[in-house]
């Protein structure tokens, strides 16, 4: 029989096993070493920017127009007035740090209790938030000094608010590399038993997340990248890195188990598991790219940033993988722990029995299981019905409680649409023309106290700051940025030869979600087309097929719910550390559809494949079924979850967005390995019977793909294999 792919892969790699060894240290070096001498370019607000919002960014930036990076500083005292001292010694002491410029005079309250500072940090506004130490530290001591004089100082703005979220990021990322990756080696080691064993999948998994870090520096000099893109590699990197290399081994030590000799076993798990690394990697990356379609930069980041980990932790688990499987024979066993290795004496490895337990009343009633556990997933996903969608500010994600939140929520009550004003950019060919200068200050002054028109002459754009009502962020604020957008300022400057556009940050939420509710329809209807095709390509089963997507679309539905009942209404929320926040970040939802749309394919061509394998070999249907699964219980249990503590690390961490996200993928990777898996999927193709395996006539054109590697049974090991063997 034709060795498929991944076989040929594995053998070669085998019988070569110091280049494929070698080949996989140079690249990992030499990506690691080219990425950290180029560096990362970040996207700027420009770049970020959709719709009105996006077309006023670049008005600016075509002018080479910087909008400095603004700061306000709270003065509170318990009488009127009683701000005054504080507030000219912190005025004289932001003054001293020589990084503030355009320093106002104190802006009262209306009840004379309160004072607002208002000021930018000097230089470019992409490097304030690298400036802004010693702001901070003169704040942070006119804060200690006043607290026993019952003064209150609190500081919100762009330069501070990027520091907090830049060290917040670091912090959580080095959070989530120091536990997640001890999580997944504990879980190996109860899984194998043996520490070499354990060590081995999660050695590949972080050398290939390094080295797609040094691919995704060099990337990002063409595609500029967000901040929160490495912890999205990083998370899917470790998940689908060793759970490829733990499908990989298992098969592999199953197969040696069962009393083949070593190069057999190697060859067996390349030709099975190897491929389904394959089409599951093949399968996931297709999907990621299917977010360049939602027309969002930080989308296009997400798809090269897990395109490329993916591709590397798949070519890693099938090449060097088998090659270290080669080079230490024996030796996968060193450092066998007591008790937790659970071969069994006569060398049959004992797996599936806890799986065999489960099956035996889902495949006697089928009907009654297949209903019941769409009715759970059904029920989970229920309050996804009324889910709320919004772009998190920077109070909300820090939470409630984080000295920044208090900040701007104190701030916002005294001073409303401080923080966040709107900001109408005006470009025209002559803008200090009389009916346009005219326009401009009737504009400012229909926008009320606060709004501050300032005009560029030599770039021909001016641009006024218009105070938003309410938090800056609520409905009020909504409801005026439309007015502003539809009716004032088409009205200012109708009949006039100009362009006129609302940015600021509700404006570039509301345009990001807007391009959102436009992009998640070709993105969903480009991971569905091809999932099925693929899956078909795969099984050369319509049934296969379209089962596989109704079964994402539970599981990913369910996560939905859980997502909307946990942070939406905050049921449950304190338990994770978190808390009700009324919505969910907005590129969450289509984010997670297209992560579980590949991630399930993990464990549904894994499962589906060895099912299929044992069709093959002529079991019956039911037959097949049973030990398709219970063969791949182990593996599946261990990789589910490895990938269930990976995201549940992600869920408590300190931002809202990457505690949604843990939250949503852990919940559904759990979902999917259980109720899908072990319950759905048996009881639903017991149900269908043989037309899970029917080719209708217009598609045996398709190439039959083996799922099974031929070989006569059991025989003593050979002494003079090119692979070492003896066990």
């Amino acid at each position: 029989m034709r060795r498929n792919l991944a076989a040929r892969l594995g053998v070669w790699s085998a019988h070569h096993r110091k280049a494929a060894i070698l080949g996989w240290l140079v690249f990992v070096v030499l990506a690691t070493v080219i990425g950290g001498a180029v560096g990362t370019v970040t996207a700027s607000d420009e770049e970020m920017g959709v719709g009105d919002s996006g077309r006023a960014a670049e008005i600016l930036k075509d002018a080479g127009i910087d909008e400095p990076a603004g700061e306000l500083v709270m003065v509170g005292a318990r009488t009127a007035d009683g701000w005054r001292d504080a507030a000219a010694d912190l005025s004289k002491a932001l003054d001293a740090t020589g990084e503030v410029r355009g320093l106002k005079a104190p802006l009262p309250s209306e009840d004379g209790k309160d004072a607002l500072l208002r000021f930018a940090i000097k230089g470019p506004s992409d490097e304030a938030g690298d400036r802004v130490q010693p702001v901070l530290d003169a704040v942070d001591k006119a804060r200690q000094d006043g607290a026993g004089r019952g003064i209150s100082v609190h500081q919100f703005g762009d330069a501070s608010s990027e520091k907090e979220l830049s060290d917040l990021l670091a912090d959580d990322l080095k959070k989530a590399e120091f536990t997640a990756v001890p999580l997944a080696l504990g879980i190996l080691l109860i899984a194998f038993g043996a520490v070499v064993a354990a060590l081995l999948p999660v050695g590949l998994a972080l050398t290939a997340c390094v080295a797609a870090f040094g691919l995704l520096s060099l990337a990002s000099h063409q595609l500029h990248l967000f901040e929160t893109t490495y912890s999205v590699m990083f998370l899917m990197g470790l998940a689908v890195g060793v759970d490829y290399c733990l499908f990989y081994l298992r098969r592999e030590r199953d197969e040696r188990a069962a009393g083949r000799d070593a190069e057999t076993a190697l060859r067996i798990a390349a030709a099975t598991s190897g491929r389904a690394v394959l089409v599951s990697g093949l399968t996931v990356m297709v999907a990621m790219a299917g977010m360049f379609l939602s027309g969002l930069l930080l989308f296009k980041g997400f798809a090269v940033a897990t395109i490329l980990v993916v591709c590397v932790a798949m070519l890693g688990s099938v090449t060097v993988l088998p090659a270290l499987l080669a080079g230490l024979g024996d030796r996968i066993d060193a450092g066998r722990i007591p008790f937790l290795n659970r071969r069994a004496k006569k060398g049959v490895h004992a797996s599936g029995g806890l799986a065999g337990k489960v099956l035996r009343p889902v495949l006697a009633r089928p009907k009654f299981f297949a209903v019941g556990a769409a009715v759970l997933l059904l029920s989970l996903a229920a309050p996804a019905l009324g889910m709320k969608t919004e772009q998190l500010g920077l109070e909300k994600q820090f939470g409630s409680d984080a000295p920044l939140s208090v900040a701007y929520q104190k701030i916002t009550d005294e001073f409303p649409g401080g923080p966040a004003p709107a900001r109408v950019v005006v470009k025209a060919d002559d803008i200090g023309a009389r009916p346009v200068r005219d326009a401009l200050d009737s504009l400012t002054r229909k926008a009320g106290d606060g709004a501050e028109l300032t005009v560029h002459k030599a770039s021909g754009v001016a641009e006024i700051a218009v105070p938003l009502p309410g938090t800056g962020t609520d409905a009020e604020a909504k409801k005026a940025l439309r007015q502003l957008r539809d009716d004032t300022v088409p009205a200012a400057f109708e009949g006039m030869d100009v362009e006129a556009y609302v940015g600021g940050d509700l404006a570039s939420s509301e345009d990001f979600g807007d391009q959102l509710g436009r992009g998640i329809v070709p993105v969903f209807a480009f991971i569905t087309a091809v999932t099925f095709l693929l899956m078909l390509f795969c099984f050369r089963s319509v049934v296969i097929a379209v089962t596989s997507i109704a079964l994402n679309l539970l599981s990913v539905g369910a996560a939905y719910g859980v997502m909307t009942a946990v942070f939406q209404h905050g049921w449950g929320a304190e338990l994770i550390g978190s808390e009700k926040v009324g919505a969910i970040e907005n590129w969450m939802p289509l984010f997670v559809l297209v992560v579980l749309f590949g991630l399930s394919m993990d464990y549904h061509v894994f499962v589906v494949s060895r099912i299929r394998e044992s069709r093959d070999r002529g079991m019956d249907n039911r037959a097949a079924i049973r030990e398709g699964i219970t063969r791949t219980a182990g593996a599946v249990t261990g990789a589910a979850v490895i990938m269930v503590a990976v995201f549940a690390v992600f869920g408590t961490l300190s931002m809202q967005d990457m505690q949604q996200m843990g939250v949503g993928l852990g919940v559904a990777v759990l979902l999917d390995a259980t109720v899908v898996r072990m319950l759905l999927l048996p009881s639903l193709m017991t149900l269908l019977g043989e037309r899970n395996w029917h080719t209708p006539r217009y598609l045996r054109w398709l190439p039959k793909i083996s799922h099974e590697e031929a070989e006569p049974t059991a025989r003593p090991h050979a002494h003079n294999s090119p692979v070492p063997s003896g066990r």
